[in-house]
């Protein structure tokens, strides 16, 4: 792999940013496309930003180079930032619909894009045998610090579900996965593919209007239409058991829309 010069990536990602808060979208669209040409695996999220700005296309998923870096940065800050200044509490809302429709308990579960373990803990009464997947190094260390999950892995979510060959789970969640990824086929159908029949999979998601499948939204957060998740479970085998409509957290002093999905796998 080509070294990057991560001075000049950081002037011209900085310029970017500088020139978008402006309100200068071209210049701040070459300075974008400068950032990619210096980094191609893109560790700023340059091609997520074109995209919410309407200047590209929206990748399939968030650059798993983007990702892993944003969360291995602010992996020591993460709960703080998201639980008490954003309001984030899809986790523990989670749980109360499970209890509201009793489901439970559960042998094994999967907790996809387990970050610092706050789905994990609010979730560990309810589960015999938890294991956990993120993309970021730093946050799955802080996740073992809570001795929540008998298993932990560093990976990324779509490949493990792809290279998984250890036994079936009869829960998989994904609380704020979603806003990473844009075309939900290769998550749902690894879900499917990893767990046993009758087994429910449960996630979150920030909703936009039909028209479209999916997009980058204005915060660098990818949006989906709640038709095409509902279209997108059929298809990979699951039965819609709950959309329940929730505020996924707050962002600009602004509820972000979204639905918490509860469904089960036929068979």
């Amino acid at each position: 792999m080509a070294k990057i010069d991560e001075e000049k990536l950081a002037e011209a990602y900085n310029r970017a940013l500088a020139l978008e808060k402006s309100g200068d979208v071209d210049a701040a669209v070459a300075a974008y496309h400068e950032c990619l040409e210096i980094d191609p695996d893109d560790h700023g999220g340059a091609s997520v930003r074109l995209a919410a700005l309407g200047r590209g296309i929206s990748p399939p998923r968030a650059p798993d180079a983007y990702v892993q870096t944003l969360f291995d940065q602010h992996a020591e800050s993460f709960e703080d930032i998201l639980v008490e200044q954003l309001g984030y509490a899809v986790p523990m809302a989670l749980r109360q619909r499970f209890q509201a429709l009793k489901l439970g308990p559960f042998k094994r579960m999967l907790d996809l894009g387990c970050g610092t373990g706050l789905t994990g803990g609010a979730l560990r009464d309810m589960v015999e045998d938890i294991t956990g997947i993120d993309i970021s190094e730093n946050m799955v260390e802080i996740a073992h610090e809570k001795d929540l999950y008998e298993t932990l892995f560093v990976a990324e979510v779509e490949d493990f579900l792809e290279d998984n060959d250890e036994a079936p789970f009869d829960l998989i969640t994904a609380t704020d996965v979603l806003p990473y990824l844009g075309a939900l086929e290769p998550i749902f159908f690894g879900a499917a593919e990893n767990m046993e029949p009758g087994g429910i999979f449960a996630f979150s998601s920030e909703t936009m209007g039909e028209g479209e499948a999916y997009k980058v939204g204005p915060h660098q957060r990818y949006v989906h239409a709640e038709s095409y998740i509902r279209q997108r479970l059929d298809e990979t085998g699951f039965d819609v058991l709950e959309i329940t409509d929730i505020n996924v957290r707050m962002q600009d002093g602004e509820p972000s829309p979204g639905h918490l999905v509860i469904a089960r796998l036929r068979g």
